[in-house]
């Protein structure tokens, strides 16, 4: 590797190491020292293409996908992650108000750590990444049904694991007693 590609490769990191290492903690559960292996995995493997690499993010990324695929594709017993609020490295500064976003992150991070692996990279992909299906099955080697039906179970699960994030509860329901419906809802 030439001393630019060098000079390239060490403000990429410098620069991005942040935010992939966020990924990797939404990827991992919230584990930081998977988290941090799983980052550094994928630079070294983007390194040793570094010359032929058109888009580093979209590389690296691609082979966290990846590889985080890979580790869930391996036949190890499933144990149930604990989840330590304090050891999360994805927060975020700068809010007025940081205490309802501080109890959302810690909420969420609770039920996705508890989630499958299989399960939890799906929705980091589709709902905090804002890949599109076709995007997530291309990533990750699979069908696009695939992607939709492991979406929606792993949406059915994190909503049971943490019925609070559910915003699709209505704000009144029907009077079921006497049979009527709120003022202005139709039957």
């Amino acid at each position: 590797m030439d001393p630019q590609d060098q000079l390239r490769f060490r403000d990429f990191v410098d620069a991005r190491w942040g935010s992939l290492l966020r990924l990797a903690n939404l990827l991992t559960g919230g584990d930081r020292h998977e988290a941090e292996d799983l980052v550094q995995t994928a630079l070294m493997r983007a390194l040793g293409r570094w010359r032929h690499i058109d888009d580093p993010e979209g590389y690296v990324r691609t082979v966290m996908y990846r590889h985080q695929v890979s580790r869930w594709r391996l036949r190890r017993p499933h144990r149930e992650p604990t989840f330590d609020a304090s050891r999360t490295v994805w927060r975020e500064e700068g809010t007025a108000d940081g205490t309802a976003d501080a109890d959302l992150r810690i909420t969420m991070a609770g039920a996705l750590a508890r989630l499958t692996p299989r399960q939890r990279t799906m929705l980091v992909l589709r709902y905090f990444e804002d890949l599109s299906e076709s995007e997530v099955a291309n990533a990750l080697g699979c069908s696009i049904g695939t992607v939709r039906s492991t979406t929606h179970r792993s949406l059915a699960r994190l909503r049971t694991l943490a019925p609070e994030l559910d915003t699709r509860r209505p704000a009144t329901a029907p009077d079921t007693a006497n049979g009527t419906a709120p003022k202005g809802a139709h039957a």
